[in-house]
């Protein structure tokens, strides 16, 4: 009975100095335990400000004063309300040779206090236009010139979604900033011309890129088209002596390259999928072609070269021109056609680039450099994406362009009056 009441005697002691030390006790401020972050607060202020471009406008519209009261408006609402600021705009590089001139500022307070944070923003004039000029492939003299098969007297296969036509606007559009003279291919007429060394306009013919957007099918001149009726793997065999021949780099953007010949106006049936105005020659068609190329003699060659390895990757390369050319299309890709690396010894091939990353002994998209036994001299090449329908046609430019690697000249950001910095100064009512 007398621990009963001594606990119970320590229990009101205890709580009774509780009380009184929660009595007299003073706490201190919850910014003061938990203070604003000034500085964090003024960027994100100045980005919300700037996120329709009001705040850049009016940096460069000093005399409009309704701007101006819109923006102190937006800016006071933004802010929490025992927080002041002062905003100041400076003129960058002004013409007085000075680095930093005062244009304006606004201001809802007189002093800032001793607690007060600030941060800066630049801000660029909507009048100025900053370009990248990219050097054109070829400038050196040596080719300069980008074909793009854009038949109209042919059809296209592997593109599932897409024309050639539609592809070789796209490609041109992507492409022909890059090199001396762009040219679209519009019928085998023209394709004929080109292959018998007769320029289409005054373009080099050598050295030239050529681009075959039909996918797995490949335009054929109605001439080659009567003259190789019993065996249409000649015409690639053809193709590959002149890739050979003038140096080209052929390009096929999708699927196994040269499967199939088309000419709507000589070709009644179809390739057993629909597509009318084809005809199939197998592997045959690539073997052929990389006979052509390493002038080997002909021999209709229906052996299978390629395989599907599934889903592939961007080398790390190939992900830095990404970069640099600003040209992202996906990193993983599907390879359903890609070539066998023993085609490389024995076509005497090197690789000129490689795209994707190998998957066991098949490259999923590379360009093929062919250099003759005993040569160090490049005779054509051609760029292989095995990839599965439907293309994208960003692949092939980014393959392209980090093959030949052209570089890209920036405009420099020296104009006056092109540049303000806006400075938002932040404190706390009461802090001083």
């Amino acid at each position: 009975m007398i621990r009963t009441i001594e606990v119970l005697f320590v229990i009101i002691i205890l709580s009774g100095a509780f009380i009184a030390v929660s009595y007299f006790t003073v706490l201190p401020p919850p910014r003061e335990v938990s203070p604003i972050n000034l500085r964090r607060l003024s960027f994100t202020t100045l980005q919300t400000l700037d996120s329709n471009n009001d705040l850049s406008r009016a940096a460069f519209d000093t005399n409009n004063s309704t701007a101006w009261s819109g923006l102190q408006v937006a800016l006071s609402a933004s802010l929490p309300p025992q927080v002041v600021y002062n905003l100041s705009v400076y003129d960058v590089n002004g013409a007085d040779g000075q680095l930093y001139n005062y244009v304006n500022s606004i201001s809802n307070t007189v002093s800032l206090g001793t607690t007060n944070d600030a941060s800066t923003y630049a801000v660029a004039s909507s009048n100025v236009t900053f370009n990248v000029t990219p050097q054109k492939i070829g400038e050196g003299g040596n080719g300069g010139t980008l074909y793009i098969l854009n038949c109209s007297d042919a059809n296209g296969w592997w593109i599932t979604g897409y024309t050639a036509q539609n592809l070789a606007q796209d490609l041109y559009n992507l492409l022909s900033p890059y090199f001396i003279k762009t040219i679209m291919i519009q019928n085998t007429s023209q394709l004929y011309q080109i292959l018998n060394g007769t320029p289409i306009q005054t373009e080099t013919l050598r050295n030239a890129v050529i681009i075959n957007t039909f996918g797995e099918n490949v335009p054929i001149p109605t001439n080659y088209a009567t003259q190789y009726s019993t065996d249409s793997a000649q015409y690639t065999y053809l193709l590959g002596q002149k890739v050979r021949t003038y140096n080209w780099t052929w390009a096929s953007i999708v699927g196994s390259p040269l499967y199939y010949v088309s000419n709507t106006g000589y070709f009644s049936g179809d390739n057993g999928w629909g597509i009318f105005g084809t005809k199939q020659i197998g592997s045959a068609g690539i073997n052929a072609f990389l006979q052509g190329l390493d002038n080997k003699t002909y021999a209709n060659s229906g052996t299978g070269i390629t395989s599907n390895v599934g889903v592939v990757t961007f080398t790390n390369q190939t992900k830095d021109f990404c970069n640099y050319y600003g040209i992202y299309p996906s990193t993983y890709q599907t390879s359903t056609r890609a070539l066998s690396n023993s085609i490389i010894q024995s076509y005497h091939l090197t690789m000129g680039f490689n795209i994707f990353n190998p998957v066991g002994n098949y490259y999923p998209g590379a360009i093929y450099n062919h250099v003759a036994a005993g040569s160090t001299n490049i005779t054509g090449s051609i760029l292989a994406l095995g990839l599965t329908r439907s293309p994208d046609v960003r692949i092939t430019g980014l393959s392209l362009l980090s093959y030949y690697h052209p570089r890209l000249y920036a405009s420099e950001y020296t104009t006056n009056g092109t540049s303000r910095i806006v400075i938002l100064q932040l404190g706390l009512v009461g802090s001083g």
